[in-house]
Order: C-alpha cells, then structure tokens, then sequence
C-alpha cells in the first residue's frame, strides 16, 4: 500500500508534467492558493483530496496508486517478523514458494490439495507481508528483487534446516539434470569471496532461466532446486581427531 507521502510527491510530478501551476490547481479545488501550496508542502492530506487532486489533472487515482507502487524499491530481504509470518502456516509457506515460482492461483490449486477460497486468503496474507502486490482477477506482482533471498539464519531458512534438509539430501541426485558435487580444499581466505560471487552468479543464471521458461508450456518444465553453498568446515568426526 502506497503511503500518502508517496502519492503526495508523484501528484507534484505531474502537476509540472502538466504544466499546472498552485494558482490553477486551487482554481480547480476551490480552495486559496496559499493553502494548496501548504497542503502539498505538508505531504499529508486526506486520500478524499488526492482523489480530487487527480481529478484536476485528469488522472485516475488507480492508476497514480498502482504507479507509486511499482516504483517502490524491491525487496532484498524480508524481516524476521516477515519470515515468521510466513512459517506459521505451511498452507502460506507452500504459496510463498509457489509464488516466487510465480505460479498462477490455477496452477497451485490444479497441483496442490487447495481450495480457491484458500489459494485468494493465502495470496491475500502475502500481499499484507508484503511479498506480492495482488492484483484483479487474482493476479499479483511479485515484491522481490532478483537477488533476494531468505535470511541466512532466519524463521525461513531455519524451517528448512529442521525440516527439509535431510530429505533434500536423502535424493540420489543420479536422474537426468542431477548432480550432487563435494570438493575440500584449502584456499587464500582473500579468493573465498571471489567463489562466492561467481555462486551467486549461478544462481542468479537459475533465477533468470527460471523466469524466461515460463513461457513453455507446462509438461516441458520441472521443479528443480538449486542449492550452492561453501563455508569453513571440517567434518566433526575428523575434527574429533585432531590432536
């Protein structure tokens, strides 16, 4: 949701894209110029005034809204509160993954044992967390940047190691597409972090390819999951023999 604040600054944009001088926007509000000019420069007003405001300027107030909400900055990184949210429900974990795959409300509920009523309350509860912007028709546009990602040490994150983590590895990673690779060595600690962009840089490219096969139908994709990591590790079993 945009804050006034917000489409009190883009309505001064397009008064001076419209040429539309203090004199004639009080003109058209009825109102002393004095007060329009205090009005704006306060950056708080009734949406009432907005909606009069765009009215004046031959615009409509959906569309302003809907401007100042796409050029929001987009999210890096959600909260801790933003991550609980979305862990204390698995229902709402489920349509969190589901719509970073960007998936329609159709799909999830063709795929999942979900009703539409709880696909629209699960998409309702995203747009309030604020991972998705929800649209007519149940449409939404996600709130995330291309490089987001979870916590490190997140409720998120923290799910998936309790939870999920096992099963992933509990895969033979021996099917078409699959590879599991483990490599030790040791390394300057100034080239470790070189190696960690050129992974975020991999997965970046899976993000990216993800998105542009979106386009092929159904049956010509799959549900993968990437997972890069490295740290400073010794496996505890050798580390107990240490001298």
């Amino acid at each position: 949701m945009s804050s006034t604040a917000d489409l009190i600054a883009a309505l001064k944009k397009e008064l001076k894209s419209a040429q539309m001088t203090y004199a004639d926007l009080a003109q058209a509000l009825g109102m002393a110029e004095s007060s329009v000019k205090r009005m704006l420069a306060k950056g708080d007003m009734p949406l009432s005034r907005v909606d009069a405001i765009c009215h004046a300027l031959a615009l409509d107030f959906s569309d302003l809204a809907r401007r100042v909400a796409e050029s929001q900055p987009l999210l890096k990184e959600l909260s801790q509160e933003q991550e609980r949210a979305v862990v204390g429900d698995k229902k709402l974990l489920l349509m969190a993954i589901c719509v970073l795959s960007q998936w329609t409300l159709e799909q999830i509920t063709t795929n999942y044992r979900l009703t539409e009523a709880e696909g629209v309350k699960y998409l309702v509860q995203l747009d309030r967390i604020g991972i998705i912007a929800l649209r007519p028709l149940n449409r939404y546009r996600l709130k995330l940047a291309k490089t987001f990602r979870w916590r490190p040490h997140g409720p998120v994150m923290n799910y998936f190691r309790e939870h999920a983590l096992l099963d992933y590895f509990a895969g033979g990673f021996d099917g078409p597409g699959e590879g599991v690779l483990l490599v030790h060595g040791s390394i300057s600690h100034g080239r470790a972090p070189a190696f960690m962009e050129r992974m975020q840089r991999v997965a970046q490219d899976f993000a990216q390819q993800h998105l542009a096969d979106q386009k092929l139908p159904e049956q010509d994709r799959g549900g993968h999951t990437l997972l890069l990591a490295m740290r400073r590790w010794e496996f505890a079993a050798f580390a107990g023999m240490r001298r």
